[in-house]
């Protein structure tokens, strides 16, 4: 018999009834549960009162920082992502928190006098050999170049001709040694150390043949000239070597390095004409305040497109600057935005000003810019001087009438910039060309005045995320940032870097210092009288004899400083030419290569 399927039923459990109103008051009470828990993590809102932004941030650096003080009428920049504000005091610094020079500079003095294992000129001059050079590029390159020409005379104990300066090329200026700088000066004040000559004497009543022509590679050795030069030089009596920029080995015994400091900083002073005006440049700038800053800006459009850098102006600023590239035929194609990360290029007005601002300085300072023609004209130049109203030049300063002796020459008009920025409170340096090189070296070797290096390749990234920061947070990076970049003693480790940047071996350290390094007050020395005194104190470093070559990086050059952009899109045929050679190589391959 079958028996009857068991059927499975479900337990049923009651499930109490719950009303809609109870249902409704709980989940209010978990919404403002949730509500009280995020307002008791989120940060407090930002309060547009300048008391607010006092407050001191952790940071790794423990040193004090003196942080300028947020005003009511700060300039505000508000993101439209974040709603962050990010503020620019009005206020700046003193001098009393290292503004305007280095607490450590009375403890080092510039010191080149040669040493008593250096004999006279008149004892290793040898008979019927002259040494003659041709230079290149703009005015500080040009000055390398000399500078370098005396010790490679010295080198082959040879007489040197007055070099002879860079008149046709790109820069199309056809002044002499003698229209520049104080040629008398320069052969007396060198005559203890290498016999020098206007001109090639006549032998026999009859002027020399032409001199045998040739050229040295870069960073030159003594042992290089004494194997490839001096053989020529005793056979054909007369050499002129080319290109002479940057010819001579960075690192040299320690009299020869002393003789290019006694060449550089003593013996090459501009002639009178020029420096009065420098002078009077300066003089104008002190009237308007107690200390100026000066800017060598290098924001020029050769410069940028040289170095490939883009700055966000689109296809215009492409084809732009693109045009101008072309005028270097092996130039390899860039990465703009690797050349900003890498620091390799120049920042923008409004980031200058913004780096100064966050270190201190107020927008009462007076700034006097030493550049050529600015890319993008005024509306690059805005948010600097809405930053530093206080904007002056050459051409504000002076009337077309003063300047008319020098403004049909490019050289002569770097040589006032040159001065009026060897005679300012504190020099920024917006790039690593020959002029900041030349202008670094000298304010160490007189007195550590203060010299400021943008360190493009850390502040990069901070101007690119500083709207999602306040003031505070920004302006602490960048004096963390800018730290070794100040123009401090003992900043560069001795024998780092260009010997013309880095004069290490013409530092020495005074008596004080051996006592005591870390106390004092602020002290500047200056003036040639210092190189005729007995160098007391220890020399901070002698190089030590390097025999490799070594090849100059890409701010060798001087990107046709001083030249309208309309100019140099127009004189790409003519910006080879050598006075002593053809024109056979490309500017690029002239100033970086053999």
């Amino acid at each position: 018999m079958r028996l009857p399927r068991r059927r499975h039923h479900p337990l049923r459990c009651p499930i109490p009834a719950a009303s809609a109103v109870s249902l409704l008051s709980t989940a209010v009470a978990i919404l403002l549960l949730a509500l009280a828990l995020l307002s008791y993590l989120a940060p407090p809102p930002f309060l547009d009162h300048p008391s607010v932004s006092g407050h001191r941030l952790r940071h790794s650096d423990p040193s004090p920082v003196r942080k300028p003080k947020i005003s009511r009428d700060a300039a505000v920049r508000r993101d439209a992502t974040t709603g962050e504000s990010f503020r620019v005091p009005n206020g700046g610094g003193s001098s009393k928190n290292g503004l305007w020079g280095s607490k450590l500079s009375k403890y080092y003095v510039g010191c080149s006098n040669a040493s008593i294992k250096f004999p006279a000129a008149e004892a290793v001059t040898r008979r019927d050999r002259y040494l003659m050079i041709g230079t290149s590029g703009g005015l500080n390159q040009q000055r390398t170049g000399i500078t370098d020409a005396v010790v490679a005379a010295r080198i082959l104990n040879a007489t040197l001709v007055v070099p002879k300066l860079d008149q046709r090329s790109f820069w199309k200026d056809a002044s002499n040694f003698g229209d520049i700088f104080d040629v008398n000066w320069f052969i007396s004040f060198l005559s203890k150390d290498v016999k020098i000559i206007k001109e090639l004497p006549k032998k026999g009543g009859k002027p020399f043949r032409g001199p045998y022509t040739m050229r040295v590679p870069r960073k030159c050795t003594p042992r290089c000239y004494q194997n490839r030069v001096l053989p020529v030089l005793l056979k054909k009596h007369v050499v002129q070597l080319t290109k002479f920029d940057y010819r001579l080995a960075n690192k040299l015994e320690t009299d020869l390095q002393k003789l290019r400091c006694r060449v550089n900083y003593h013996a090459l002073k501009f002639t009178h004409p020029i420096q009065d005006m420098g002078d009077k440049l300066i003089r104008r700038m002190k009237e308007k305040g107690k200390h100026f800053i000066a800017l060598h800006l290098r924001y020029e459009p050769d410069m940028l497109a040289f170095s490939g850098c883009y700055y966000g102006g689109g296809e215009k600023e492409r084809k732009e600057l693109g045009a101008i590239r072309k005028r270097w035929k092996t130039l390899h194609i860039s990465n703009p935005d690797k050349a900003r990360r890498q620091g390799r290029c120049p920042l923008t007005p409004e980031e200058v000003g913004l780096m100064l601002r966050a270190l201190g300085y107020g927008s009462d300072v007076h700034i006097y810019v030493a550049s050529g023609e600015i890319y993008g004209g005024d509306e690059s130049l805005a948010p600097l001087k809405a930053l530093f109203p206080n904007f002056h030049s050459k051409e504000t300063l002076a009337s077309k009438e003063e300047l008319e002796p020098f403004s049909l020459f490019s050289s002569r008009m770097a040589a006032l910039d040159f001065i009026v920025c060897d005679g300012s409170d504190a020099f920024v340096a917006n790039n690593n060309g020959n002029m900041a090189r030349m202008l670094t070296g000298r304010r160490r070797y007189f007195g550590h005045k203060r010299t400021l290096r943008p360190n493009a390749k850390k502040l990069y990234s901070l101007f690119l995320n500083r709207a999602n920061m306040t003031w505070e947070q920004f302006s602490l990076k960048v004096y963390s940032y800018q730290r070794g970049f100040l123009g401090e003693p003992k900043e560069v480790r001795p024998g780092r870097g260009e010997f013309h940047e880095n004069p290490s071996a013409c530092i020495c350290e005074t008596t004080k210092a051996m006592r005591g390094k870390h106390s004092g007050s602020l002290s500047q020395t200056n003036g040639d009288d210092q190189h005729r005194k007995s160098n007391r104190g220890h020399s901070i470093s002698e190089p030590t004899y390097n025999h490799t070559d070594e090849e100059p990086d890409w701010s060798d050059m001087d990107y046709g400083e001083y030249t309208p952009l309309s100019k140099s899109l127009s004189n790409s045929t003519d910006m080879d030419y050598n006075p002593f050679t053809r024109q056979e190589d490309s500017e690029l391959e002239d100033f970086l290569s053999d």
